[in-house]
């Protein structure tokens, strides 16, 4: 388990570093949007490859960060129905849910994805837009998205096997997020607060 461990902290800082990376793409995107726009409207000129290059980033930004969510613990989840449970029939839920749906369809889909790709590069598939980019890259995200996705998952099942061992704490906690405890005492203390500061200034005048 000690290996199984230390895989499992490499695979979650490459998909820290990962997740940070492509997180820039989002500013690349507004940059171009903003710039498209200002020559479009300052020149009258514009292309589809300006278009089509946001299209991509989006892709890639929606794709890439697929791992880097799943270690923030961000992806969705029924919460009404699992928070019934105790939190090791919860973790016990999650390893049935990697294994049983979340590989087979990482696999299926990188196994669908790919012939596409590889055809989209062999004939070197261009847009069918004017001016438009080149197509295997942005179909490449798919099946390269899925690995990462499943990468990230093989290290969320070694934790939560883990987790049932006694090993680590619990890993679907969201990492910097607070209980609903902790947000309820904050809530209060700043009503208390704001009471107070209410109340010193209604006793000044």
């Amino acid at each position: 388990m000690p290996f199984l461990l230390s895989l499992s902290r490499r695979i979650d800082r490459f998909s820290e570093l990962i997740g940070r990376s492509v997180a820039w793409l989002v500013l690349a995107a507004v940059v171009i949007s903003a710039l498209n726009a200002v020559v479009r409207r300052a020149f009258n000129i514009s292309s589809n490859a300006f278009l089509e290059i946001q299209w991509y980033l989006f892709a890639a930004v929606f794709m890439l960060g697929a791992g880097y969510t799943m270690l923030r613990q961000e992806h969705v989840k029924i919460d009404v129905v699992s928070g019934r449970f105790s939190k090791r029939t919860q973790i016990k839920m999650d390893i049935v849910g990697i294994c049983v749906f979340l590989f087979p369809f990482v696999y299926m889909i990188i196994k669908l994805s790919m012939p596409l790709v590889i055809n989209a590069y062999q004939i070197q598939e261009m847009s069918s837009n004017a001016g438009g980019l080149i197509r295997w890259p942005v179909f490449a995200l798919l099946p390269l998205g899925m690995l990462l996705l499943g990468i990230q998952g093989l290290s969320e099942l070694i934790k939560r096997v883990a987790f049932l061992q006694g090993l680590i704490p619990d890993p679907t906690k969201k990492q910097g997020a607070k209980s609903p405890e902790e947000e309820l005492a904050e809530f209060l203390l700043h009503k208390e607060v704001a009471a107070r500061e209410a109340a010193l200034t209604g006793a000044q005048k």
